[in-house]
């Protein structure tokens, strides 16, 4: 596995929450049903808009998770947060109190937009009634923080928290901020993961006017999301968010948790060219990669299985596909490698992206099976990989790379294992 001194981190808890499915197993079987989440807008009337698709979670019932209470001071980022962290440690076997607080485990989250799309609709409320109509912990629910200070406050969590806002990198970089602070001996444990709730008017308009979203008015919708493809036109809008249960290896071991995979690498750049069109040619996302694997100590060929940033946009997908031959061949040279895109079946959840994603890659490995990349009928001409097309495929997958871009030049990159 690798040979470091440093103390190593493996994952033990997935907490997805997703329009494909909640919690672990019914997120799985979403993803390998080649069905799509993606549907038309119903959270608003989307008539005005070039946009008209998103990936709605339409079954959330957030009280059949959370007391009325609780649910007083969240608004629907913060339930996606807490909740995804419930299920992650419920599926990593752990109960945490607050009657019991840790100084030793942590949080480390990310999220786009925070609460803004809760600011949105309370700022309506203030226009139409004044101040005594906007709810009286706004401040306390549109910050980004909110996500890792609940999750903190319900678990007892004393250590290190932190939430980061690096648009659609925000959530591999949680994962990476937590690898970090497990082998630097700062947390024994860490909550990592992203959320996101952006489908309202105005996050959609801003979205929309920037000409990123798919505008593709396709029967059925599902079919505007085309990763890869040469017909693709932009992302579509996802909402969302995941968790996952990240722990110092003998700290797992010894309370006989089940390993999903290892963290070995880590590595976070940036473009410095733009904050929409990435660099031409790629070479920062190359180098982004390459670093990646230089501290996990491993070589390209040693990567089974690649969860690409796939966002469907023309320029990012073919940098992120030219830049995996660059580093790891084509299907001629290293036929073994599969690549997939999985946004084509959840929609693009902006910072809970690259966590969501994550949670799929630690199940490739633990599944041995890699999720089909949906909607890929014209294939890009440049590029030259095995997008797993429509149907998943089993394979062994030992070592994995999972790849997240953002606004702004983002580049990030978290390579797992499959436990020794």
């Amino acid at each position: 596995m690798t040979t470091s001194s440093h103390r190593r981190a493996v994952i033990t808890g997935l907490g997805p929450l997703t329009p494909v499915g909640i919690g672990k197993d019914s997120f799985w079987n979403g993803l390998l049903s080649g069905q799509s989440a993606i549907s038309q807008v119903t959270a608003f009337d989307p008539t005005p808009y070039h946009a008209q698709c998103a990936a709605e979670l339409t079954d959330f019932h957030p009280e059949d998770h959370l007391p009325p209470h609780r649910l007083k001071r969240l608004d629907r980022f913060s339930q996606f947060a807490l909740i995804a962290a419930h299920l992650a440690l419920a599926d990593s076997k752990l109960t945490l109190t607050p009657d019991s607080p840790n100084e030793r485990y942590g949080v480390s989250f990310g999220t786009a937009l925070g609460g803004l799309t809760d600011a949105e609709s309370q700022h309506t409320s203030f226009l139409e009634k004044g101040p005594k109509a906007i709810n009286k912990a706004l401040a306390l629910r549109v910050f980004g923080g909110a996500s890792h200070s609940h999750i903190a406050i319900e678990f007892g969590l004393q250590g290190p928290g932190t939430t980061n806002a690096n648009s659609c990198a925000s959530g591999n970089i949680a994962l990476g901020d937590a690898f970090r602070l497990i082998r630097e001996n700062r947390a024994d444990l860490v909550i990592a993961g992203a959320a996101d709730a952006p489908i309202s008017p105005l996050s959609f308009a801003a979205f929309d006017n920037i000409n990123t979203m798919s505008r593709a008015r396709l029967d059925p919708p599902a079919l505007a999301c085309r990763p890869f493809d040469q017909r693709r036109d932009g992302f579509v809008m996802g909402e969302g968010a995941a968790a996952l249960v990240v722990e110092e290896f003998s700290h797992a071991q010894n309370r006989g948790a089940h390993v999903y995979a290892e963290i070995l690498g880590f590595s976070l750049n940036n473009d410095a060219h733009h904050m929409t069109t990435p660099l031409p040619g790629g070479q920062p996302l190359v180098r982004a990669i390459t670093d990646a694997l230089h501290q996990a100590g491993l070589a390209p060929q040693e990567i089974d299985h690649i969860n690409s940033h796939g966002s469907a946009t023309q320029m990012n997908d073919h940098n992120e596909g030219t830049a995996i031959q660059e580093i790891f061949g084509s299907t001629e040279t290293n036929p073994n490698l599969t690549v997939t895109a999985t946004k084509a079946a959840t929609g693009h959840s902006l910072g809970a992206a690259g966590a969501i994603e994550a949670v799929a890659t630690c199940l490739a490995i633990d599944q041995n099976v890699a999720p089909p990349t949906l909607h890929l009928e014209q294939p890009d001409e440049d590029i030259h990989l095995n997008l797993v097309p429509h149907k998943p495929q089993k394979q062994t997958i030992r070592r994995a790379l999972n790849n997240s871009f953002g606004f702004g030049g983002i580049n990030s990159c978290v390579i797992l294992a499959a436990p020794d």
